[in-house]
């Protein structure tokens, strides 16, 4: 007797499966036309089915990409074939990068089914922690500047001083531009010693969509006063575990640095917040790890982050900005680490997106 299918097409047509996917899957012709894709390619592609279907890939993806040639090696071949860390970039998509999957069809080993995984969760946390440590490797260097250099400039400034009550007006220039720039270069050694390994960190439940209505108002009433803020809440977020005036100092420097990225004209900053179950992070003791399930996304609509900056970009002294010290971002990523969280980086055309992963009130687990 024969046993019936546990799962027929009429219970749940592939269709409906395939959909219910979360990497992009197309599956191209003999001649590399799409015949299919399911939900998650076209949200990937950002195109509809109907406009898809029928069109060659290589319209869609550049045609030296390496996804063309797996292909055309699958068909080929007639076996299965991956490749790891292949780019694929468009003006339409942006940039990314992601692991290619194809298999030619046991019925019709001309057509050949493709998945796109984009770089996983876990990839984006290891960069972050990457950033972290770059964070952190300035920490020797705060204590440092601030011992050996910081006393020493208040003895120059005090001597400037002196001088300039005993100069005339063209010497007086030159005292006060020695009193300035020691005065500046204390203000970066002040800045420098909040990167020092021992956080003062006051750590409680804090409604992280306080927090970001707080910043949100101060960008309006300053620096974000010509840019459109778009806010996106999940209002089923439970508190954050963290300090609240860091976490206003985390999101606002994020938020200033989406403002100044973002065009003259119709410059446009999207915030929103969600609830990713799973990811956790292990602590630095190694004997527990701690849940990092509240995202905040902070996205603009400017020219991108430079490809040659991007995996140094929460390095100290990094930065896209004229005059900029390099400190900001560099500060997030050690206030985010400090919070047992994490930050990372997607950028490409018209669009960057800082996500910051942070620790729920009850997020500790051994």
């Amino acid at each position: 007797m024969a046993l019936a299918p546990i799962i027929s097409e009429e219970d749940t047509p592939p269709p409906a499966i395939l959909n219910a996917l979360a990497d992009p899957v197309v599956v191209v012709g003999n001649t590399n036309e799409i015949k299919y894709l399911n939900s998650a390619a076209e949200q990937f592609f950002q195109a509809s089915f109907s406009a898809l279907t029928g069109v060659s890939l290589d319209s869609v993806i550049p045609v030296d990409s390496p996804v063309l040639a797996l292909i055309e090696k699958v068909r080929a071949t007639g076996n299965s074939m991956s490749q790891y860390d292949v780019q694929l970039k468009t003006p339409r998509i942006g940039e990314h990068m992601i692991t290619v999957d194809a298999a030619p069809m046991a019925d019709r080993p001309d057509n050949v089914v493709v998945t796109l995984q984009q770089r996983s969760i876990a990839g984006r946390i290891d960069r972050s922690l990457t950033h972290r440590g770059a964070a952190r490797s300035v920490s020797a260097m705060a204590l440092m500047l601030a011992h050996e250099i910081k006393n020493p400039l208040s003895g120059v400034r005090g001597a400037a001083q002196l001088l300039e009550q005993t100069s005339d007006a063209k010497d007086r220039e030159l005292t006060r531009l020695i009193i300035e720039e020691t005065d500046r270069i204390c203000a970066l050694v002040d800045r420098m010693e909040m990167f020092t390994d021992n956080p003062r960190i006051e750590r409680r439940a804090v409604n992280i969509h306080e927090v970001l209505n707080h910043v949100v108002r101060l960008a309006q009433n300053g620096f974000g006063a010509d840019v459109r803020f778009v806010e996106a809440y999940d209002p089923s977020l439970p508190p954050a575990f963290g300090d609240r005036d860091q976490l206003i100092q985390i999101f606002l420097n994020l938020v200033k640095n989406a403002v100044e990225a973002a065009p003259d004209t119709g410059g446009k900053v999207v915030i929103s917040t969600a609830y990713q179950q799973g990811v956790s992070i292990a602590t630095p003791s190694g004997d527990g790890h701690v849940k990092v399930p509240l995202v905040v996304r902070i996205q603009d609509n400017g020219p991108g982050v430079p490809e040659d900056l991007r995996a140094h970009l929460f390095d100290p002294f990094i930065t896209t900005k004229p005059g900029g010290s390099g400190l900001g971002l560099a500060l997030v990523a050690k206030f985010v680490g400090d919070h047992g969280g994490v930050i990372d980086l997607e950028s490409g055309h018209r669009k960057t997106v800082f996500r910051v992963m942070l620790p729920m009130m009850d997020g500790v687990n051994g």
